[in-house]
Parts: C-alpha cells; sequence; structure tokens
C-alpha cells in the first residue's frame, strides 16, 4: 500500500513538472512573440492609411476586354471623431462588435469557438474578429489564412489596445474599413451611396452602412441581394433598441424609412453578369482577396453579344412599357455546345436604382408558364408516347373530388378544383401530341403531363439544369403550365440540352482565374453527360421548330420563325400576363428573354410571350446569328405506332374514348389496359369526352358508355 502511494505521487510530481514546464515554455515563446510583433505597432495615422492592395480585374471571353476593376480607385475621405455621427458609432457597435468598450483586443469566447472550428475543419479560416482585429486585418497585415498571421492579428490587437484609446481605435476603423464600391471609411461610404456627409445621415442610412462591412459584395445595394440589405439594417436598428441607443419611435421611422440610394459610379461593362460574378468569386475566394488579391478573371461574356443583347432590349424597351404595361425584360445567351454564358441582361437598365434595375431577373425565381411544357413532353415521349397520340382538347376537371362538369370551386374537403382553360379560350377537340405542344394548349398539355408522371418530368428537368425545383411533393398537374418558379438562366441552359442533341454541359462563366503571379486557380474544362437520349431530343426539336403546327395560333409570320433558318422555340405566359418568356434555340445558340415587371404586377391582356418576349428573342437572335452557316437539326427516327389514340386514330373498336381506356400510361406501347377505372383521371376525362362525342356523332356506339363506376 505504502508503495501504491509512493508510486502515486511520483507520478503526480512528474505530470506537474511537465505541465509547469509547458506552461513557462509557452509563456516565454508568447512573451517573445508578443515582443517581436509589438515592435512593428505604427503610429495611428499609419493605420489609418490602408496596405497596398492588387485590384482584381474581371474580363470577356477574349482576355482583353475589361469589364470590372475590383478595387480601381480608392475613395477615402479622413474625418475627425467628432463628424462621425453616433448613429453611425452605435449602429456599427451593435453589428461588429457589441463588447467593443469591456474587451482588450480579443474575443476569447469568439477565438475559442474559431479554434473549435479551425480543428475541426482542419483549416484555418474562422474567426473571432473585434473591431480592433478587424482594423489590424485591414491595414497591417496580409490576405494569407495561415497560423501565423492568426498570431500577429491576436498580438498587434493587444498591442493596440494598450497603446491607443477605445475611442482612437474606433475612429481609425471608422475612417478605413471598406464599404464596397471602392469606398473606404464612412465619409466615403456616405457620399458614394448617399450623396452626404457622414453627419448628415439618417438613422436607417447609418444602419444601412454598418450592414456592408461585413460583406461588402453580398450586401451591397447595387447587386441582387437588396432585401438581405434591409433584413439586415432592420436586425441592426432592433439590435440598437435593445441597446437602448434608440426609442421605439426612432426604430419605427427608421424601419419604415425607404432608401434613396445614389445610382452607382463604378465602370462597369455587363453589370448584372459581372456581379453574379463577384459573387460566386466572394463566396469561393473570400472579400478580402477578390477586394485586393489580384485576381484575373477570364469570363465566358462574349462582348459583341452582350452589346447586341443590351441593344435590343434597349431599343424595345419603351414600345414593350407602352403597348404591354411591361416595365422591365431579361435576356440570356448560352452556347449548347459548350455550356458557357454568352450574354446577360438582368434588367433593362442596370444603374436605374429608382427602379430597381440592379436587381438581376436572370437569376432571380419566376413562374415560367407554358415555357414549361417541353419537360412534359419531352418525358412522354420518353416514356413512348408518339407525336401523333391523340389528348382530348375539351374542358376537363383534373380534382378527381369534383364534379366532371367543371363548374365547382371547391371539393367537399375544400381543396381547389382544377380546370384550365386554353390561352384563346377555345377548346379545340381531338389533337395530337404535336399540334397540342406547337400551339401551346393547356388542358391537353395537363394531361401529357399526368401520363408522363409528375415525378419522373421533375427528374428530367433537373438532370436538363433546372435547380430550383426543390420541393417536388409540392407539385400538381399545375407544374405543366408554369406551377413552380424557376431562374431564366437554368432554363435557358436546360432548353441546351435540347439543342445539344441530348448532351449536357453544366453552365459555366468562368473560363480562367489565375493570381497575380501566374497560379491557375481553375480553368474551364469540357464535361459532358448525356442525360437524354438523342431520339427524345430529335423528335423534340422537329416538333418545336414546326411552324406549320403553330401557324394556326401564332400565325405564319410569328416571332418564333426565323425564316429559312430552323429554329426550336417555346412560349410562356402566366396568369393574369403578370409573365411572358420566349425560349429558343438553334445548335449552336440557345436565348432566352423574360418580360415583364419587378413587383409582379400585371402587364395588359395582350401580353403573351409571343409578342412581348417575342419581339426581343426574334431581334436579338436575327442580329447574333447574321452571317453564321444555317445549321439543321437531325432528323428524328420515325414516331409511329399501331394502337388506337397513339397512331393518330381516336375511334377505336369500342367507339370514342378518352386516351386512358386504350392506353396504359406506363406501358404506352403495350396491351390496352385492362381496367382502366383505376385511373383517378379516368372519369372526369371520360365525362368530357363523352360530352363531345355526343354532340358530333349520330353513332350511338361511338359514344362512351358510363364506366361501371358511374
Amino acid at each position: 500500500m505504502h508503495k501504491k502511494e509512493n508510486m502515486k505521487t511520483i507520478w503526480l510530481k512528474r505530470t506537474f513538472i511537465v505541465l509547469f514546464s509547458l506552461f513557462v515554455l509557452g509563456l516565454a515563446l508568447s512573451v517573445s512573440v508578443f515582443l517581436y510583433y509589438s515592435r512593428q505597432i505604427p503610429d495611428p495615422n499609419v493605420i489609418s492609411s490602408r496596405r497596398i492592395s492588387e485590384s482584381t480585374k474581371i474580363y470577356a471571353q477574349d482576355g482583353e476586354t475589361l469589364l470590372y476593376n475590383i478595387h480601381g480607385e480608392e475613395k477615402r475621405t479622413i474625418i475627425p471623431w467628432e463628424e462621425i455621427s453616433d448613429d453611425v458609432k452605435n449602429a456599427t457597435l451593435v453589428a461588429e462588435d457589441a463588447d467593443f468598450y469591456t474587451h482588450k483586443g480579443l474575443d476569447i469566447r469568439g477565438i475559442l469557438r474559431a479554434f473549435y472550428k479551425n480543428i475541426v475543419g482542419l483549416e484555418v479560416s474562422q474567426g473571432g474578429s473585434t473591431i480592433t482585429q478587424q482594423l489590424i486585418k485591414n491595414s497591417l497585415l496580409s490576405n494569407e489564412r495561415v497560423l501565423s498571421r492568426k498570431i500577429k492579428e491576436a498580438v498587434l490587437s493587444v498591442e493596440i489596445e494598450r497603446r491607443f484609446s477605445k475611442d482612437e481605435i474606433f475612429w481609425m476603423y471608422l475612417n478605413q474599413i471598406p464599404y464596397g464600391s471602392n469606398a473606404y471609411g464612412i465619409e466615403a461610404a456616405s457620399q458614394t451611396f448617399f450623396d452626404k456627409t457622414a453627419n448628415e445621415l439618417t438613422l436607417s442610412e447609418a444602419a444601412l452602412l454598418a450592414a456592408l462591412p461585413n460583406a461588402p459584395s453580398y450586401y451591397s445595394p447595387y447587386g441582387n441581394h437588396y432585401p438581405e440589405l434591409i433584413a439586415r439594417r432592420d436586425f441592426i436598428l432592433e439590435s440598437m433598441l435593445r441597446n437602448n441607443y434608440i426609442n421605439q419611435d426612432e426604430f419605427r421611422e427608421a424601419v419604415e424609412e425607404q432608401p434613396s440610394f445614389q445610382p452607382p459610379r463604378d465602370i462597369i461593362v455587363a453589370p448584372h453578369f459581372v456581379i453574379m460574378v463577384r459573387e460566386y468569386l466572394t463566396r469561393k475566394y473570400g472579400e478580402d482577396i477578390v477586394q485586393n488579391g489580384g485576381l484575373q478573371v477570364v469570363t465566358t461574356l462574349d462582348h459583341k453579344l452582350q452589346s447586341l443583347a443590351e441593344d435590343v432590349i434597349s431599343k424595345h424597351a419603351d414600345d414593350i412599357k407602352t403597348r404591354f404595361n411591361a416595365g422591365n425584360a431579361a435576356l440570356t445567351a448560352v452556347d449548347p455546345r459548350t455550356g458557357k454564358i454568352l450574354a446577360m441582361v438582368g434588367s433593362k437598365d442596370y444603374f436605374d436604382v429608382i427602379n430597381e434595375g440592379n436587381f438581376n431577373v436572370a437569376t432571380a425565381l419566376r413562374q415560367p408558364g407554358s415555357a414549361f411544357k417541353p419537360f412534359a413532353y419531352m418525358t412522354a415521349v420518353e416514356k413512348g408516347f408518339t407525336d401523333s397520340t391523340i389528348v382530348f382538347d375539351l374542358l376537363t376537371e383534373f380534382n378527381p373530388e369534383c364534379e366532371p362538369g367543371a363548374f365547382q370551386e371547391k371539393d367537399r374537403y375544400g381543396i381547389d378544383c382544377y380546370h384550365p382553360k386554353n390561352y384563346s379560350g377555345v377548346f379545340k377537340g381531338p389533337v395530337t401530341l404535336r399540334q397540342s405542344l406547337a400551339q401551346s394548349l393547356n388542358i391537353p398539355s395537363v394531361k401529357i403531363l399526368h401520363l408522363a408522371g409528375i415525378n419522373k418530368t421533375i427528374e428530367n428537368a433537373k438532370k436538363m439544369g433546372i435547380t430550383s425545383l426543390t420541393e417536388p411533393e409540392r407539385y400538381g398537374l399545375s407544374l405543366v403550365l408554369g406551377g413552380a418558379e424557376v431562374r431564366l438562366v437554368d432554363i435557358v441552359s436546360a432548353y441546351g440540352v435540347l439543342a445539344n442533341d441530348g448532351i449536357k454541359n453544366p453552365t459555366t462563366f468562368i473560363q480562367k482565374v489565375t493570381t497575380s503571379d501566374g497560379v491557375i486557380l481553375e480553368e474551364y474544362r469540357k464535361n459532358e453527360d448525356r442525360v437524354i437520349d438523342k431520339k427524345v431530343t430529335r423528335l423534340m426539336n422537329d416538333i418545336m421548330s414546326d411552324n406549320l403546327s403553330r401557324a394556326p395560333v401564332f400565325g405564319f409570320n410569328n416571332y418564333l420563325n426565323l425564316g429559312e433558318r430552323p429554329v426550336a422555340a417555346k412560349t410562356g405566359t402566366t396568369q393574369e400576363n403578370r409573365d411572358a418568356w420566349l425560349i429558343g434555340y438553334t445548335p449552336s445558340l440557345v436565348a432566352g428573354v423574360w418580360s415583364g415587371n419587378n413587383d409582379n404586377s400585371k402587364m395588359s391582356g395582350t401580353a403573351a410571350g409571343a409578342s412581348v418576349a417575342g419581339l426581343i428573342w426574334n431581334d436579338f437572335m436575327r442580329k447574333a446569328l447574321e452571317g453564321t452557316p444555317i445549321e439543321q437539326f437531325p432528323d428524328p427516327d420515325p414516331s409511329t405506332s399501331s394502337k388506337t389514340m397513339l397512331n393518330g386514330r381516336y375511334v377505336g373498336e369500342n367507339g370514342v374514348h378518352n386516351i386512358l381506356y386504350y392506353v396504359d400510361k406506363n406501358d404506352p406501347q403495350g396491351p390496352i389496359p385492362s381496367n382502366p377505372y383505376t385511373d383517378p383521371q379516368y372519369e372526369n376525362w371520360e365525362s368530357s369526352v363523352a360530352r363531345w362525342a355526343s354532340n358530333v356523332f349520330n353513332t350511338p356506339s361511338l359514344i362512351p358508355s358510363p364506366s361501371p363506376t358511374q
């Protein structure tokens, strides 16, 4: 027993000696590091002058046409502490470092939290940044994410706190922090964004500027995240209210204030495209690297096509506003053989801040209307339906719980009945799949989606590039009429898969990114993937380029037609004419146009995709393809069948019935379904066909009999 106690005592002593030695060694090392770096502290005026940085340059695909110089000429005006309003100071404190006046330069809890994340993530990326640390990082240190820089930052922060008062540190910070748009310091930011001095800012404007340093590119009022900027402003104002910097009346007035930003003054070409590129670079490489790291970025933008797109939209902007009450338009063009974005106009005038011209509709979510139909038809063709397949264009109720006469508004469970109408208000009776898609008929298209399958249609749309269909359980048969929102850039790229014979090239806007010393960070590599069988895409291209089939609705000289040049195209118009689309393509170029109003207000009753968007699309495509060889789509294989309904005939040996009577939707080319009545759509579809047949035929044998369950 005595021996065991001695061994334990010896072990404890040795452990204590080791720990004490490590402590002394660590203390000595810390003191040495502190003494080494503390000698590098300059005076306050030096700190207030931001370190020399290298600007990031964004080029068009030729590598010579400069689109944007991120950083460019710095705007900075150092002003005295007394000329900075209390609202600016307090808003900045609650936004960046609420404990600034109580800590000693370091946020210990933040550092421990960051240390844990760095250990778990095996990288030096996270850090608890106080105002003092941000001052050091932006004034003295490099952009490296390495441990030595973190140590320097911590040591210098402590020494800065020892040498200068809190007000001096805060003053230096407010005079040099980047606010975006090349504005450094609160005075330059005030002049840049509001054309006023820092002591003239309203409470709302002070909170808006305090929101920017956290992520200047993301929260820029000239970017695509304006709602997020306003949300962050309101959060800062709420924090100011909680901390008793403002009262309830001041808070309410500031939240209700509508900001009036100055137009952007940066020299920028293709602004919506460039801002998208910049946001991507910031997410991938970090704000500081993009702002000061000297990156050389060559994009996929074709400067000639971009200028053409801007000119065409500008040319027609007043016309579509006057004739159709369409206040805005967007255009995106993609090379389907590479996936490269060649042109992007997100709004008719990026610099029109008052009308949210900086908002990029090309990357925003909008309902596509009938522009979504090709995904359902393509899926049906893939399943075995022919382009001669007959579906009935008749008033039809698609909610099985509602009466087949299509006169109810709600079923017994309170769910909406669903009986859409065609855009023209006319029902055409029996039509082929080809006619239905070419003429954009709604009722047959809803039936085609049911036959194709909602889930399978969504799966194909996703494979082709639609990224926004994240809640498949929420979508019903209205999906085929544009019931789910999509992005213009996505649907243009997805149509590009059809143009490219079923082969997908992922959408890209980057050709190459290199550092200032020539190191390649990323570079375009072709990455083809066949996602749709070429037999399917060739038949789809044949249908969508069939001007004869679409002429009964659109006329022969329509905007979907490019004369002798084969072109496949599809229009889209949403309910109450809130969105108008035209997406079309040749084998080498796909372009899409959206027109409407940013606030989702209605256009006029005549504002359809074929007229509003079509006017712009046709003008762009003709000029973009001028002087290029006329390309033909590959001919499709014959699409035939001996089965009633699939062969273009709707009178079978048992008379006239809806397609579910003669065709198993899961095996179209297989045997006639033994019990079609199990399909929930059968009775309502059959009822509408029976009413139609009784008005058309005098032969009783042709008129459907009631089903066994009726």
